[in-house]
């Protein structure tokens, strides 16, 4: 598969995981199978497939700047890059809707670190942890005037 047709199918893809968990409410099992397993395996699979072909003829590498920018000047390497980034956010995403559901946090107030994590990876994380954070409090405090 050409990476210009990678690419232009990997976006919507990953898209896909995103809206099922913007509506996760509606169908909690379907839409974890399908943005923390399905979905992710798909792009991981084809982040694997670029690796392993283009890796060894890839100039730069992670041990300085310079290196990194240089590795990623290789189209299938940056394609690589993008869909490493499209599959774990998903991923964190789905942790994300996950761990609310279980600690009893309304998917109103996920929605937004849902975006963070889909445009901003690590700041819709911290923003969702600062949400556990803050109604981990909230509840213990509600609980504990109830009794």
């Amino acid at each position: 598969m050409q990476s210009d047709t990678l690419f232009q199918l990997s976006g919507p893809l990953a898209m896909l995981g995103w809206l099922a968990l913007a509506a996760s409410p509606l169908a909690p099992r379907l839409t974890q199978l399908a943005a923390s397993l399905v979905i992710p395996v798909i792009l991981s699979l084809g982040y694997t497939a670029l690796i392993l072909a283009n890796w060894s003829g890839a100039e730069g590498g992670f041990s300085s700047l310079p290196d990194v920018m240089l590795l990623f000047t290789n189209p299938a390497v940056a394609l690589a890059g993008w869909l490493h980034y499209l599959a774990f956010d998903l991923f964190v995403g789905a942790w994300e809707v996950r761990t609310a559901r279980s600690a009893s946090i309304p998917h109103l107030l996920v929605l937004p670190c849902l975006a963070l994590t889909f445009l901003f990876g690590p700041i819709g994380l911290l923003a969702f942890l600062g949400l556990r954070l803050v109604h981990g409090r909230f509840a213990t405090q509600t609980t504990k005037g109830a009794a």
